[in-house]
């Protein structure tokens, strides 16, 4: 982090990345990468298939290790932060929504009984609510249609209240009226409430849609980055 920046400045910045890389058997998937990502701020990530943008995004909540660089969450070094702790932290919604067997309400309370938390029913409800799923507590998740598993696994991540959400290609998986129903509820949620969220998708227009930034990887390296409109038309 730049030492010229005033402490109020420090206190805006959700992630520092300094240098960021992951190598596997001499491959380099991510090639040091620096960026900054602003409290409030939604960051897009796109890029060829087989760019990086998954394996860097694993980099930031240490589903994956770095070879080199680190982190640095509300000014803290990552690697500080004890592992589950720094998941509770930094919450993620995969491609595929990997929910567990049981309720709609067993999924979203896991995260908080991890921390010894037991989730009110009224809490509960005003999670599902807030993503559209008023009611659907008491549902089997074997019953859920594509759009709404993904749904609670958005609810499932918001329960441990993240300060940073990392979404992976959070609508590649879905049909195009559910993609546009997950679309719009990322906006309402992640954006209107001014969540720092990352946001991994190959759809250009999508990150038009979401992100205030925008980067673009190419073997693990980024070879734009900026105002999202600036880099889309560059």
């Amino acid at each position: 982090m730049s030492s010229d920046l005033s402490a109020e400045a420090r206190r805006s910045i959700a992630l520092d990345v300094q240098h960021l890389s992951r190598e596997v058997e001499g491959r380099l998937l991510v090639d040091d990468i620096t960026l900054t990502v602003w409290s409030g701020e939604v960051f897009g990530i796109t890029g060829p298939s087989g760019s990086g943008k998954s394996s860097f995004l694993r980099l930031l909540n240490r589903l994956d290790e770095p070879t080199s660089g680190t982190v640095r969450l509300d000014n803290v070094d990552y690697l500080q932060i004890p592992p589950r702790e720094l998941r509770r932290r930094i919450g993620m919604v995969t491609q595929r929504p990997y929910l567990f067997p049981g309720t709609v309400a067993d999924n979203i309370r896991f995260g908080p009984l991890q921390r010894g938390e037991v989730l009110s029913d009224a809490a509960m409800e005003t999670l599902v609510s807030r993503v559209g799923l008023a009611g659907y507590g008491v549902r089997n998740i074997a019953n859920l249609s594509g759009g709404e598993a993904q749904r609670v696994s958005l609810a499932r991540a918001l329960a441990n209240r993240p300060e940073v959400l990392l979404l992976d290609e959070p609508t590649s998986a879905l049909d195009q009226d559910a993609k546009l129903e997950v679309e719009s509820l990322i906006r309402q949620v992640v954006v209107d409430s001014r969540l720092t969220c990352l946001v991994v998708t190959h759809d250009a227009a999508q990150s038009a849609r979401l992100a205030n930034r925008l980067m673009i990887l190419e073997a693990g390296r980024v070879v734009r980055m900026g105002p999202v409109n600036e880099v889309l038309h560059a």
